[in-house]
């Protein structure tokens, strides 16, 4: 039969692995135990040969299901990518050899451990299939851009250059954003000594003379829905009008607002029209076109910039984070005087100067060479002195209070991000049904809200260490000021990065294949539906808005918005929901089928599910470094800590394992979760485990849930011999007996 099933077991003796195991015994192992239909050994299965005996048996033997045992799945990745043949790892050197003494003491031990993870690799992937692209899986080169300043332009150019068509949406009636209005810029290239030409006029001329870029002005978003490869947006313009336009990924690049000065009277905002702030003092500057003078008209003399206005401050209502670039604006917006006017006196007053990289250090000397004063104070408050302003402060390297006449202050505000509604607080309306929402940047569809969720200090999510650029929603990017506090030279790098993440997943999508981390992934979602309860669980915990409800409130799964993490996998009670190529019972008859020793040998079993994306690396690097961990562990690399059922942990102590070890990623506002919530859901779930410990009379040190970093290469095996430890405290399970 075509769909019959021919699983081959490879067994590799390279590396030191036959020196240190019995690989004949391992292949025995395979077809005995594991019923491969054919199991070989190679002496370099990684070379030409190697890979040419694995597909001559695709080819000519039917092999439809291969398990390949021998170095870690995350080595040799290119040369064992077998088409359309399932595919499974067992991790012998890595796993097994590089983690043991050579001792003969050890040589028994090691041995039940390659063993096992033969049993493992082959059950794996009898319980796997070939993953195919989905049919609904859409290629639509055109990128959708929201915003019109100098991120939003920058992707649109950067786009276009590579022939993807784009439509750009900007809310008001001319391109530029926040940059349109300065008179200058930062400098972006050496000799970085003097404020730089903003380039606002280039990339708008770029822009009208490109006929693969549409502008929208005065144009909003009033709906957006759809996934990667098919998104649907409604483009509305003031006048009501309303163009639907179709995309195969989203660009947000909506910039940010100015923090409120009015809520910084003790700064004589408000109560003096010569108390401005820096984006009031560039648009100043460009109206006169560098002849600054006060807003009555008189001439300056004498200016002082107060840094960190509103921010970096804990008091209730200012922001409590740098703004990024405000210091080397000071800095630019001082030389606008010094140009005007080398004897205007211009003092920047801060609590901590930030100029990083080498073009801030050269711009901040440049500042020096020019004649700018730089005070490290306090400010205290600004009050009208006459007709100058008297500012108030503490001289931080004197320790004494003193005071400075000016006719101009400069507050440095904050920047606010124009992210939209959060969506902790402003959920989605029910399926079908859909409200316009006046607060809302993209106005989603999505069940989950009308906006991309938000990290922190209303900032777009998108972690800068996990998924740079992506969000939660996957095929839409954030970029520039809206992901994280920055200056014009960052945004526009921003740009370009989050522009190629759009591109890749339009390709991505256009193939059916999932978008980082699991980059090229074929597989997606299915479920029993005649098993489901509609509890609505994998509905609320997908972390990427992948899953709506239909009509008669099932999950509808949208595999290209699906990052592949199984955490609805993990979620659901009655285990319908599956992937070809990882589910319920390719981890869960792993777990079943390695062998478990009876009390008498006083061996014990350790099952440690790890995080692919950071525990499993540092295990496997703390391999590489010889550091040794118990060989009673049996480790089964997991998708996502989210992806873990509870089935899992109860098959594991029903089977006779000792103690069960979770290793996950870090958790919280600096989470390093590739999936986001996959730590926190998975801990959640694991603080209801003590109750059925208790029950089935196991003691809760038996199953322990940790934070693991993809650094913690001593840390991670240290745990594991940790759990040895106790299991030798408090004996065997009872299970075994």
């Amino acid at each position: 039969m075509a769909d019959e099933k021919k699983i081959a077991a490879y067994i590799c003796k390279g590396c030191g692995i036959s020196d240190r195991v019995d690989t004949a015994q391992m292949a025995q192992i395979a077809t005995r135990d594991a019923k491969a239909n054919i199991a070989k050994e190679h002496d370099f299965l990684c070379n030409a040969d190697g890979i040419k005996m694995i597909q001559d048996d695709i080819d000519n033997e039917g092999v439809t299901h291969v398990a390949i045992c021998a170095c870690s799945r995350r080595a040799k990745v290119e040369a064992f990518n077998f088409k359309d043949v399932a595919i499974s790892r067992g991790n012998i050197r890595e796993g097994v050899i590089w983690v043991r003494p050579d001792t003969d003491e050890a040589k028994e031990t090691t041995q039940e451990m390659a063993d096992d993870y033969v049993r493992m690799a082959v059950t794996e992937v009898k319980f796997m299939a070939t993953p195919k692209p989905n049919a609904e899986a859409v290629y639509n080169k055109r990128l959708l851009v929201v915003g019109g300043g100098v991120s939003g332009m920058t992707a649109a150019i950067e786009a276009s250059k590579t022939g993807y068509p784009v439509h750009l949406v900007e809310k008001t009636g001319c391109l530029g954003g926040a940059a349109a209005k300065m008179y200058k810029g930062l400098p972006m290239k050496a000799p970085y000594d003097a404020p730089a030409d903003t380039g606002v006029a280039d990339m708008i001329a770029a822009i009208e003379a490109d006929n693969n870029i549409t502008v929208h002005l005065n144009s909003t978003l009033t709906k957006t829905s759809g996934a990667p490869g098919r998104f649907s947006a409604d483009i509305s313009t003031e006048s009501g009008s309303t163009t639907t336009e179709n995309f195969g990924a989203i660009v947000q690049a909506t910039g940010y607002k100015e923090y409120d000065a009015n809520q910084l009277p003790e700064l004589g905002y408000g109560k003096s029209s010569n108390v401005v702030t820096q984006a009031e003092l560039d648009e100043m500057a460009l109206a006169a076109n560098g002849a600054i003078k006060t807003k009555d008209g008189k001439d300056i003399s004498s200016v002082v910039f107060v840094q960190c206005a509103g921010q970096r401050s804990d008091k209730e209502g200012h922001l409590d984070y740098c703004s990024g670039h405000c210091c080397q604006t000071s800095i630019k917006q001082a030389l606008y005087f010094k140009e005007q006017n080398p004897d205007i006196d211009t003092n920047i007053i801060y609590t901590d100067l930030r100029t990083p990289g080498v073009g801030g250090e050269d711009f901040y000397r440049a500042g020096q060479r020019n004649g700018v004063t730089f005070t490290k104070g306090e400010i205290a408050e600004v009050v009208q002195n006459g007709d100058k302003l008297e500012v108030k402060f503490k001289d931080l390297i004197l320790d004494e209070d003193t005071e400075e006449l000016a006719d101009l202050v400069v507050l440095a505000t904050g920047m606010i991000p124009n992210s939209g509604v959060n969506i902790d607080e402003v959920a989605q309306d029910e399926p079908g049904q859909f409200t316009v929402n006046v607060d809302s940047i993209l106005n989603l569809d999505y069940r989950q809200g009308k906006d991309i969720p938000q990290l922190t200090k209303g900032f777009s999510d998108s972690h800068f260490i996990c998924f740079p650029y992506e969000t939660r929603r996957t095929g839409i990017y954030t970029c520039g000021p809206v992901r994280r506090p920055m200056d014009g030279a960052q945004a526009i790098e921003d740009a370009v990065g989050a522009t190629m993440k759009a591109l890749q997943e339009i390709e991505n999508a256009g193939k059916g294949r999932a978008a980082h981390p699991r980059s090229g992934d074929l597989s997606y979602p299915s479920f029993r539906r005649e098993g489901c309860t509609q509890c609505k669980r994998c509905t609320v915990e997908c972390p990427f808005g992948a899953i709506d409800e239909d009509e008669q409130r099932f999950p509808q799964f949208n595999e290209a918005r699906c990052r592949r993490c199984g955490t609805c996998m993990g979620a659901c009670p009655v285990r319908v929901i599956s992937f070809e190529n990882y589910s319920v019972d390719s981890v869960g008859q792993q777990l079943k089928n390695i062998d478990i020793p009876d009390e008498f040998e006083e061996k014990p079993r350790i099952l440690v599910l790890a995080c692919e994306n950071d525990a499993y690396p540092a295990l496997d690097m703390a391999a590489m470094n010889k550091v040794e961990y118990s060989a009673y562990a049996r480790i089964i690399p997991v998708r996502c800590l989210g992806s873990v059922n509870l089935i899992w942990i109860t098959d594991a102590m029903n089977s006779g394992y000792d103690g069960v070890i979770l290793m996950g990623c870090q958790k919280g506002e600096n989470y390093q979760c590739h999936f986001v919530k996959g730590s926190e859901i998975a801990q959640i779930r694991m603080s209801k485990v003590d109750d059925t410990l208790q029950s089935l009379a196991l003691e809760p040190e038996r199953v322990e849930t940790y934070e693991i970093a993809i650094t913690d290469i001593e840390r991670a095996p240290q745990l594991i011999n940790d759990m040895a430890e106790t299991i030798e405290k408090i004996g065997l399970s009872p299970f075994k007996f």
